[in-house]
């Protein structure tokens, strides 16, 4: 890149910083005030020689203000809380905070309305800490849940900074197991919080001028009190000697460490403190700090801190032991968890104690949900997400994802640490490279070359196998290189055409999909230009967990790191990588916490969303769609539950009632191998995964067949022309004749047969769920069937936009048409059903501030609230074979229940390492990881 580019770069963010400035900062801006402002910056910026493209000008402007966030929501409960918050913001000064926003805003230019929001929701965290002033003993632990990638450090940094201002003067923050995320995150915590590099400065009042960054070089601001007791090198964790030696005056302002969830590390901050500060508490022996207030921020909170020993008989394990210790150590403690998975933490047991390490970390005191702002690139955009209701499309898939098959004989799944992949890679993975080079060329061309770039390559858990994969792929680049460095030779001639039929064939038609806006045009001949350079600049790598790792991407900041990184549970629960666009990954769990946290594509890609690419297997991008779909529930039920004013301890119940049939985290974080519920009340589970298994789609026709049969001649035939209706069907009939006999396919994870059996019987002991109809759908267009001596017509269902399909497996987006749903209730229920969907809706509009639409059936829980207890539906849709066309085949058999909800708590119990352990689809076998 010329220093001419460099200076224009330079000139175009200046630019936009001051026409956000003129913006109105306590209202949206107006097309009109974005227009003024951008045209009165881009003359003066003339008048200065500073020649800018001002529809370029404006178009940056516009991306920035039109990002959006919704408010957090939470649950909390009060109890031995005092109010404290408003009046404080009055009475004291939030410096760190203000400076923290200015450089948010000014020099990160994050969108304005995304700033506001993060103002708006640490003060809803901070509000339900307690005042640090407040004289002990209190205790406040909670949890804050983003997603995947979307900005949970910034959020927990601006925390900081208030919890500093406020009073609060120990802050340590746990980042993680691994050297790599602790020092990403006390780079961090430097930029946004310190204001100096912790390498080569301690505390405010040093005079190392260079080690001033982040908040710390802004025009204008002054230097706050505050210290740091570890920094960002290798060995930059928390050493007693080295606290002792600073002899900084706790107490006196804030003072602040990063450090890893190490048992040795934690407890020699809690001996320091207490030899420090401690006095003698009442046995005489013990000592507790009832000075200084602590704040511990516990960033991937789900990930080590959870106790998974077996009984309360025992210690806890020894990271949630080191951390209650800790926290019990002061007569003023405040605790706050972060995650993107949270259902480790729910699960902890409310009210555990221990007589020497405290209470258990479950967020008795609040959870905070924190939405995505809507630039965030999160699971619903990779994976599409289906709507529940009929008058919204849902959301759609990027065409993004593309097909692995060939991957097997090169990483076989149940591989050891000693295998040696062949020489020649899978052309699945070539591929991909080609991609990530072509992409690392477009965002040259789109005036990105001074940005990260980075390609995640996934696909084993041991090391030595991952350098062995390395050195393939730095083979591979070297190469390339060779190849290309003769611009006139036929080598170069072979890889251009290469890389240009892949270019045609992929990149042309995926950005033509995307708004211009989003996708600025590229034409091979630009790209061809910058091939050689974006080659020369792309370095391989195992990544190992050291903190080189993180260092990388903020030594590069100004020039940009162009990497392929090789790695595994060390990119899952730890470094995150700058630019990410293309991904290669293999690895499979059946838990949907680890697989969410593997899943290190989502986030931000502004300008090249339609550049970014995800190679995986079928099953696993059918696995993320069950995940997305479950994970998007549980949100929801989520803002249900805190719109209804629940605490955090009733969540706990309601997640272990969720119907979701895949394992949300470890059986050993599970609290001591307790009793999972699950509950069908009010839900409406169905299957959209099928097995096309000859075997399997034989049986579960011919299961179909003899229900039928039993059920005799229907109670109404072809009521609206297409389907068969039965009335009056017991439960045994439904749980015995069709549900026990039924297959469900080993990728649908949500529909469980056996599950929803054992709930059945349950509600039927009870009196519920006694009455049954049973309608058996069919179309005025399909082709014809006979199904248990009956003639109908077979539906049709597609697999949702952009899927590949499969070869022994059919996924589709729902098999429910939502207006079977309410066809067996009577019109005057139907019409309370449709009205208080309406309302359900509108207020679901307002809140998101969007349009409201007018439903004209009604559908989801509002529907199933007026559901007669004794009167679920089953539907079943036999639904044609997607390889019909080739020649005869039977019908799928899908279904749906509309489960009424229920009167009683009849929730079936079963314990997570008898059932889950029977459904695990876990690749791999126990061995050696990769820490």
């Amino acid at each position: 890149m010329t220093a001419q580019t460099q200076d224009n770069d330079d000139a175009m963010q200046q630019a936009i910083r001051l026409v956000l400035a003129l913006l109105p900062q306590e209202q949206q801006a107006t097309p009109k005030d974005i227009t003024d402002s951008v045209d009165a910056i881009w003359m003066m910026q003339q008048v200065r020689g500073q020649l800018l493209d001002r529809d370029l000008l404006l178009k940056e402007v516009e991306s920035r203000v039109s990002v959006w966030q919704d408010d957090s929501v939470g649950l909390q409960d009060d109890r031995d809380h005092i109010e404290w918050l408003p009046e404080a913001q009055l009475e004291r000064d939030w410096d760190l905070w203000d400076r923290y926003r200015r450089y948010l805003e000014d020099v990160r230019l994050m969108p304005p309305r995304v700033v506001r929001r993060l103002d708006q929701s640490t003060d809803r965290i901070l509000r339900q800490l307690e005042d640090p002033r407040r004289q002990g003993p209190w205790r406040r632990t909670g949890l804050v849940v983003g997603q995947v990638q979307s900005g949970k450090t910034g959020n927990y940094i601006g925390l900081a900074c208030k919890a500093a201002d406020a009073g609060y003067k120990l802050i340590i923050i746990l980042a993680g197991i691994h050297n790599s995320l602790r020092s990403q995150t006390q780079l961090r915590v430097d930029e946004g919080l310190l204001g100096f590099d912790t390498q080569y400065q301690q505390r405010y009042d040093e005079t190392t001028k260079t080690a001033r960054i982040g908040v710390g070089v802004m025009p204008g601001v002054k230097r706050l009190k505050i210290a740091s007791l570890t920094n960002s090198a290798e060995k930059g964790d928390f050493r007693q000697q080295f606290a002792r030696n600073l002899n900084l005056p706790i107490g006196d302002y804030p003072v602040v460490l990063v450090i890893k969830k190490h048992k040795s590390i934690l407890d020699n901050v809690r001996k320091w403190i207490v030899e420090v500060e401690g006095e003698l508490a009442a046995d005489g022996k013990t000592k507790i700090v009832r000075g200084p207030s602590l704040l511990v921020i516990d960033d991937e909170a789900d990930h080590a801190s959870v106790d998974t020993t077996k009984d309360d008989d025992t210690d806890p394990s020894t990271i949630n032991r080191s951390i209650r210790h800790l926290l019990n150590s002061f007569d003023k403690a405040a605790y706050v968890g972060y995650t993107a998975t949270p259902f480790a933490n729910i699960y902890i047991k409310p009210k555990a104690d221990h007589d020497t390490f405290g209470l258990d970390l479950f967020p008795e005191s609040f959870i905070e949900s924190l939405p995505a702002p809507s630039n965030y690139l999160g699971p619903e955009r990779v994976f599409g997400l289906a709507a529940s209701d009929p008058d919204d499309e849902g959301v759609k898939a990027l065409p993004i994802f593309r097909p692995v098959r060939d991957h097997a004989t090169w990483m076989p799944p149940r591989h050891k640490k000693e295998w040696l992949p062949p020489e020649e890679l899978p052309s699945s993975l070539s591929e991909a490279i080609d991609a990530f080079i072509l992409t690392c060329a477009a965002r040259r061309v789109r005036g990105q070359g001074r940005q990260h770039n980075s390609m995640l390559i996934h696909v084993t858990r041991f090391v030595s196998v991952q350098n062995r994969i390395r050195d393939q792929i730095e083979e591979y680049v070297d190469l390339m290189r060779d190849r290309l460095r003769d611009s006139m030779g036929e080598a170069a001639a072979e890889v251009l055409t290469q890389l240009q039929e892949l270019w045609d064939r992929d990149f042309r038609s995926t950005s033509a999909a995307f708004p211009p806006e989003e996708a600025p045009p590229v034409t091979w001949t630009e790209v061809e230009k910058e091939l050689r350079p974006a080659l020369l600049k792309i370095d391989v790598r195992a990544i190992n967990g050291t903190s080189r790792d993180a260092l990388e991407y903020y030594e590069h900041r100004k020039t940009g790191l162009s990497v392929i990184a090789v790695g595994a549970d060390k990119l899952s629960r730890g470094l995150t990588l700058e630019g990410l666009s293309v991904s290669y990954y293999l690895r499979a769990s059946t838990m949907y916490d680890t697989l969410l946290q593997m899943g290190r594509w989502f986030g931000y890609r502004p300008g090249y969303e339609d550049l970014c690419r995800l190679y995986t297997t079928p099953d696993l991008f059918t696995a993320y769609g069950e995940i997305t779909a479950a994970d998007n529930e549980l949100r929801r039920d989520f803002e249900e539950m805190a719109r209804l004013g629940q605490t955090p301890e009733s969540f706990g119940l309601r997640v272990r009632a969720s119907p979701a049939g895949l394992t949300v985290t470890a059986a050993n974080k599970m609290r001591r191998g307790v009793k999972v519920r699950l509950s069908y009340s009010g839900e409406l589970p169905e299957t959209t995964v099928f097995s096309l298994r000859l075997e399997d789609v034989q049986r579960n026709f011919d299961n179909l067949d003899r229900f039928v049969t039993a059920l005799g001649e229907p109670s109404s035939p072809k009521p609206d022309g297409t389907s068969l209706v039965w009335k009056n069907v017991s439960p045994e009939d439904i749980v015995e004749g069709f549900l026990d006999g039924y297959i469900s396919d080993r990728g649908s994870y949500r529909v469980r047969p056996t599950l929803i059996a054992q709930y059945i019987r349950q509600c039927a002991g009870l009196g519920e769920l006694s009455r049954w109809t049973v309608r058996l759908v069919g179309t005025p267009t399909g082709r014809e069937f006979k199904i248990g001596g009956h003639e109908l017509r077979l539906v049709t269902r597609q697999r949702p936009d952009g899927s590949d399909g499969e070869s022994d497996r059919y996924t589709i987006k729902r098999v429910l048409s939502p207006v079977d749903e309410s066809r067996d209730l009577p019109d005057e229920l139907r019409e309370r059903a449709r009205q208080a969907t309406s309302e359900a809706r509108r207020l679901e509009a307002e809140r998101r501030g969007r349009k409201f639409i007018e439903p004209t059936i009604p559908t989801g829980q509002p529907l199933r609230r007026f559901r007669p207890v004794q009167e679920p539906l089953l539907l079943i849709y036999p639904i044609e074979h997607p390889e019909a066309g080739q020649g005869p085949s039977l019908p799928l058999v899908g279904f749906a229940i509309s489960f009424p909800f229920s009167e009683h708590p009849t929730e079936t119990e079963y314990v997570v390492n008898d059932i889950w352990r029977q459904l695990e689809i876990d690749y791999f076998d126990d061995g050696d990881l990769d820490e």
